[in-house]
């Protein structure tokens, strides 16, 4: 019985190890992040005729979101489409990709009976901007392309997949103007599920930014270069859309973005205590201080004037608490008023509550961007814009060239022989301003008037 026993055991054996190595294979399959074979990929990349299980229903409908008219119907018959417009170029997909992050980005789309061509995407917002920095992205239509796509998927995702470069950083203006603002003009319609991919990760800017990020999706930021994987997406978009100068329009596409919405992002991302500035008890201003160019010559005595008038002043120079965006939003956001010269600092104002007040103090030579960049954005934000202007005698460019030189008394000109570069170089980077204190009061006074009912 025993000689019996064992031989049933012995005989058993081969099943067994069979069992074993299924269940060794599907563990191991696990563990590899779902890696998806060669002889599985048509489950990714295959439709009869369409070239792929398209997004249907509210997916299909928000990803539809980036094309009108014509476009929408090529978009809703073919499955993928770009957007090019003056600022920006963006490329959609609602088939299932392939983005492969080894190397050179490359997406690959099973376009199907669609003839498109291979293309090159620098996923930035602002096309006309120096794109040299941007690390290129390329899109790959498997049906026509000479390049064949990968055997596998290393990992597969459920949600859309959009693609974006960190571009240049370290200018807030520009980190807003042409990655956050657009960002959210992208993708708020997904209701955060999307998966991020960053392009020129930064992991500074990321970690900045991180509190948007997380409103704006429910998944980990991908770094490419670190990441070093195929993966799977249902769908996916390259690039951001762009609208306009710190602005957000809701009759443009994706239609329903603005910049109330926008706001009530921040408000949750940054735990801002005041939505209008009715509920702030006290007169508290905020001055910005330049230390470089653009400074206040007589800061003391515009910081009393401030205080005569009325209010309870905090001074703002480049410290570690403007690197904290968390408790420098939460500071701002505390203030019934906003003061500084021309230039990226005033981006900050997006965090002020309603019926607040900025003052942008207008140098020679910045008329039109200081109204285009900041003006127009209080404005769509709720918020009081006054504008100061100075007069020659109060620019330090009258020492410098002389009071009937042309580039005080025909600021255009320099824009007109030399361009940007010529303009920048003179009026931003030379110059400073001794403000006439008697003139500059009328402003505090008319500021501290319309938040003077709820003080």
């Amino acid at each position: 019985m025993e000689e019996k026993s064992k031989g049933l055991i012995f005989s058993s054996t081969p099943m067994l190890l069979l069992i074993g190595l299924l269940i060794i294979y599907g563990c191991a399959d696990f563990l590899m992040g779902n890696k998806t074979p060669f002889y599985r990929r048509d489950e990714y990349f295959s439709s009869p005729g369409s070239g792929g299980e398209a997004f249907d229903g509210d997916m299909g409908d928000q990803l539809g979101r980036f094309f009108e008219g014509g476009d929408r119907r090529n978009f809703d018959r073919k499955g993928f489409g770009c957007d090019i417009a003056v600022h920006s170029i963006v490329c959609v997909s609602r088939i299932p990709v392939m983005i492969n992050t080894k190397k050179n980005m490359a997406v690959y789309i099973n376009s199907g009976d669609y003839s498109g061509e291979d293309m090159v995407v620098r996923p930035y917002a602002k096309q006309e901007e120096t794109l040299k920095d941007i690390t290129p992205v390329s899109i790959f239509h498997i049906r026509n392309s000479t390049q064949p796509p990968p055997d596998s998927c290393d990992f597969n995702h459920s949600v859309p997949a959009v693609i974006f470069s960190s571009g240049s950083t370290g200018n807030v203006f520009h980190e807003m103007n042409e990655i956050i603002i657009p960002l959210f003009i992208t993708t708020h319609q997904f209701n955060s599920q999307v998966q991020f991919i960053l392009e020129d990760y930064k992991p500074s800017f990321v970690a900045k930014y991180r509190r948007i990020f997380s409103q704006l999706s429910d998944y980990k930021m991908m770094n490419p270069l670190e990441n070093q994987s195929i993966h799977c997406f249902p769908a996916a978009v390259v690039g951001l859309k762009y609208h306009d100068n710190l602005a957000l329009n809701s009759s443009e596409i994706p239609k329903g973005s603005s910049m109330s919405k926008f706001r009530h992002l921040l408000r949750q991302a940054y735990d801002l205590k005041f939505t209008h500035v009715s509920e702030i008890r006290k007169p508290r201003l905020m001055l910005l201080s330049r230390t470089n160019t653009r400074r206040f010559l007589n800061e003391e005595a515009l910081i009393s004037l401030i205080q005569q008038v009325g209010f309870e002043v905090i001074v703002i120079k480049r410290s570690k608490l403007m690197s904290n965006l968390t408790k420098f939003a939460q500071l701002i956001n505390s203030c019934k008023v906003l003061i500084g010269p021309h230039g990226a600092g005033l981006t900050n104002e997006i965090f002020l509550p309603d019926g607040a007040v900025m003052v942008q103090v207008e140098l020679l030579g910045t008329g039109w961007a200081s109204n285009t960049y900041y003006g127009d954005t209080a404005r769509a934000m709720k918020v009081h814009y006054l504008r100061y202007k100075i007069e020659p005698e109060e620019s330090s460019l009258v020492k410098l060239y002389g009071r009937n030189h042309s580039v005080v008394t025909d600021p255009d000109s320099v824009y007109r022989k030399g361009g940007y570069r010529a303009a920048r170089a003179v009026f931003l980077d030379l110059q400073n301003m001794r403000l006439n204190l008697t003139r500059f009061r009328d402003i505090l006074v008319e500021a501290l008037s319309f938040v003077s009912d709820d003080v």
